[in-house]
């Protein structure tokens, strides 16, 4: 397949994602999610585990950022345009370690915007990244922007409605999942630029092991009796940021770095 019709396969793909989502009815946040299941304190600190566990998400995201922001020698790229998705990326991973704090200290529609806009960024960072290493660095980093229009525009439209009894979350639900079926689906269409490509597909393994981790938050309290699975989605998701630390640390180019 030529590179027109790969591309025409990504579009395709988009365009399908596009379709159900507008076509799925409104969804509106459930006012259960606030209700976890761990709310022990911590020296007078509310949910401790929940708020605690986000320290884990700064530890990614300055390590990441020291590796991409480092300097020659630091990171293999063919291109100084690739390190900036790489840089929003592990800065969103940093930053959500705030947000999602803040948001844990007091569980709320208010304090969820909070945590959820860091996190767009880190998604859209990180597609952005896949893209200039798949498609060009040219086209990821020109996508970068917009992307985090996007990302940010599912919040903010979710916050906005909700503030006005109609709250839609099929944006934010495509700006979070569409990047985790995309990113497989380009590592499939293009041909990689660098090694050790295998860590892409084991951060998108524990990325979703910690949304599988938030859906039995209690049952794994339970059977644990010390940590809730909200707390370990959190050190899961991290991992998944450390993972592509190592990646970077690693990784050479292939072919001379040409697709």
């Amino acid at each position: 397949m030529g590179r027109g019709g790969r591309m025409a396969v990504l579009l395709g793909v988009l365009a399908a994602a596009l379709v159900i989502a507008w076509w799925v009815p409104p969804v509106a946040q459930d006012p259960t999610y606030h209700r976890f299941a761990d709310t022990r304190p911590f020296l007078g600190m509310p949910n401790g585990l929940n708020v605690l566990s986000n320290l884990a998400f700064l530890i990614a995201g300055a390590a990441g950022l020291g590796l991409v922001l480092g300097g020659s020698g630091r990171m293999t790229v063919v291109d100084d345009r690739e390190r900036w998705p790489w840089a929003v990326f592990f800065a969103g991973v940093g930053l959500t370690a705030f947000g999602s704090a803040w948001y844990h200290l007091d569980p709320g529609n208010v304090r969820l915007v909070w945590d959820r806009l860091p996190m767009t960024v880190a998604f859209m960072g990180l597609f952005a990244a896949m893209i200039g290493e798949r498609i060009g660095p040219r086209v990821g980093l020109a996508l970068l922007g917009p992307l985090l229009l996007a990302g940010a525009g599912s919040v903010l439209w979710w916050h906005v409605g909700e503030q006005q009894g109609r709250g839609d979350l099929r944006a934010y639900g495509l700006v979070q999942f569409f990047p985790m079926l995309a990113i497989p689906l380009l590592a499939w269409l293009f041909p990689a630029r660098y090694t050790h490509g295998g860590y892409w597909g084991l951060a998108v393994l524990l990325y979703a092991a910690s949304k599988g981790l938030e859906l039995a938050d209690a049952p794994v309290l339970a059977r644990s009796g010390l940590v809730s699975g909200h707390a370990l989605k959190h050190l899961a998701a991290a991992a998944a940021g450390l993972v592509f630390c190592r990646m970077l640390a690693i990784r050479t180019t292939v072919h001379g770095g040409r697709p």
